[in-house]
Parts: structure tokens; C-alpha cells; sequence
């Protein structure tokens, strides 16, 4: 088993079908006074899956207008994954193409999604952060897996984040 399959394996086994608890980190579209990019983060609740992180939002919210501005996105975990990614707004949650991760969302999301969302509402969205590159901890650092999702290749530590 390579490297890169050994984090995917790690990854699964502490994110895959569960509501995960992520900082997201986004890019203001509206510089500093000096003039430099603003980053924001902000932390979501999300479902993994096979390199995807997916949140159900407001299309109408920063976020979503951030990235609407600039699709690169970063995210963290308190388990030790922290990584880059490209949002998607895969559209209405109700939309017939989503009807799959829709209801894997409400399984997983089960004891708050009707509190929190509002189907009804067509700005109520599915939000993909499809990874492209992460770093997954093992044994408090003893153990580090610098991961690119684009090539599915274990990547050099320091090009990865």
C-alpha cells in the first residue's frame, strides 16, 4: 500500500460517514485597506467522501459569495487533516442531480438538518470542497502524510500546505 492510499485509509477511517466538525477558510473579494487578500475562516459542519468534503449552506451567505469570487478554499480539523481545496456550489439541495449526496447529508446530518435548513428556500445549497492537496497527522505527528488529491500521489513535505 502506497503512502497516498495509507492516508486515504486514515482519512476514511476518521472522517468517512460521519458530520464533521471543519474550519473553512475562504478569501474576502474585497482586499485590506493595504490592499492584500483578507482571509476568512469560519467553521461548518460537513460530510466526507471519497475526496470531498460536503456542507449544506445558503447560497447567498459570504462563503458562498467568496467563493463564488475565488474558488480556492482551505480547511482544518481538530483530528489532525488540514489541507487546500476548490469549492463547488453544486446547486439547490432539492435539485434532482443531487438528490444522492442530499440524502446522505440528511442521514448524517439527521438530528439538526431540518432546524437548520430550509429545502424550500432554492438558495438552500450543497456546498463541494473537492481536496486537493492535505496533510493527515498519525501518533501526534510521529507521522505525517502530505497528500496530492489531484495525482493521487503521496506529495514532498513543504509543497503540500
Amino acid at each position: 500500500m502506497s503512502k497516498y492510499e495509507e492516508g486515504l485509509k486514515i482519512i476514511e477511517e476518521r472522517f468517512g460517514n460521519k458530520d464533521n466538525f471543519i474550519s473553512l477558510a475562504t478569501i474576502a473579494a474585497e482586499p485590506s485597506a493595504d490592499g492584500n487578500p483578507v482571509p476568512i475562516v469560519r467553521d461548518v459542519d460537513a460530510y466526507y467522501e471519497d475526496g470531498v468534503f460536503y456542507v449544506v449552506t445558503y447560497s447567498k451567505s459570504n462563503k458562498m459569495r467568496q467563493i463564488a469570487h475565488n474558488k480556492e478554499v482551505a480547511f482544518s480539523t481538530i483530528d489532525w487533516f488540514s489541507g487546500n481545496g476548490i469549492g463547488e456550489n453544486l446547486g439547490w439541495v432539492l435539485d434532482p442531480k443531487n438528490a444522492e449526496i442530499r440524502t446522505k447529508l440528511r442521514t448524517v446530518f439527521a438530528e439538526w438538518y431540518d432546524f437548520a435548513n430550509n429545502e424550500s428556500d432554492e438558495n438552500c445549497c450543497i456546498l463541494a470542497i473537492r481536496i486537493t492537496r492535505g496533510m493527515v497527522i498519525k501518533d501526534h505527528g510521529a507521522v505525517r502524510y502530505n497528500m496530492d488529491f489531484v495525482n493521487k500521489i503521496e506529495a514532498s513535505e513543504g509543497k503540500i500546505i
